[in-house]
């Protein structure tokens, strides 16, 4: 719309806000949230194995099936004790969570996400979805930092985030509705840390970290029932997306130079 104002409403240069409605329209529901997500981090995993495809594992065990190199992901934004307190690389709180160690790892995290997230957008809306997601997988991998752990990676500290928002939720609101998503994510918490103390590897420090910051954010923010979205709300949601965006940008763009750099060298 190239109109001064608006026929209708009277808005002046309706046009120059297209923009951000379209941009706003990205996340408009559950699905439209999710599959951005989903997309950021197929296209990570994908660009982690083009970084070096000579070392992508091709092993017939499941779990290193196409596993990215462990330099590839140390360039994109692995996080842990070593990129942190040895390399000043805090900006990996974030990236970390769109870094996966294999297909098994990346399908098992966004098959939970799809479960978990519609529920946490419904209840508390797209911006504290956003700001749950983010803050609290930082704060996973910021436990596990903590505890020592050399280096992690994947989007579970921010999927145990958004259960702990979901269990917070569910034993606030009460009710037979908030019972039986409390009780349900109960179970899958208990699933969650059986299966991280019965299989090598796992982070559970940064599960841990993630469930108790989603507990926290979902105190903090609240959800729809007992307070409204505020301007607040919306400016922390949005500055969450754009630390995230500027944060893959940049460990995509110094990744990339590092490794042709280093393969000119």
């Amino acid at each position: 719309m190239d109109e001064s104002a608006c026929p209708y409403c009277g808005m002046a240069h309706p046009g120059s806000l297209s923009w951000t409605q379209s941009l706003s329209g990205l996340f408009s529901n559950p699905e439209k949230t999710v599959r951005v997500i989903i997309i950021v981090n197929a296209a990570m995993f994908i660009l982690s194995l083009l970084l070096n495809p000579s070392r992508a594992g091709l092993s017939m065990n499941p779990f290193a099936f196409l596993s990215p190199d462990h330099r590839s992901l140390v360039l994109l934004g692995e996080t842990g004790a070593i990129p942190i307190g040895q390399w000043g690389r805090w900006w990996t709180l974030i990236t970390a969570s769109y870094l996966h160690g294999g297909v098994l790892h990346i399908l098992f995290n966004m098959m939970a996400l799809k479960q978990i997230a519609p529920l946490i957008f419904h209840e508390y809306g797209f911006s504290r979805l956003a700001a749950i997601y983010t803050l609290g997988g930082a704060l996973g991998f910021f436990v596990s930092y903590l505890a020592g752990i050399p280096f992690t990676i994947g989007a579970s500290a921010s999927v145990c985030s958004l259960i702990g928002s979901a269990l917070y939720y569910g034993k606030s609101r009460g009710g037979a509705y908030g019972e039986a998503i409390y009780s349900q994510l109960g179970g899958w918490v208990l699933g969650i840390f059986a299966f991280g103390f019965l299989m090598p590897g796992i982070n559970n420090w940064g599960h841990g970290g993630g469930l108790l910051g989603g507990v926290l954010l979902g105190f903090l923010l609240g959800y729809r029932e007992k307070r409204p979205e505020s301007i607040g709300h919306v400016l922390l949601g949005w500055l969450c997306v754009v630390g995230t965006v500027a944060a893959l940008g940049w460990g995509t763009i110094t990744g990339l130079l590092l490794a042709f750099s280093s393969m000119g060298g």
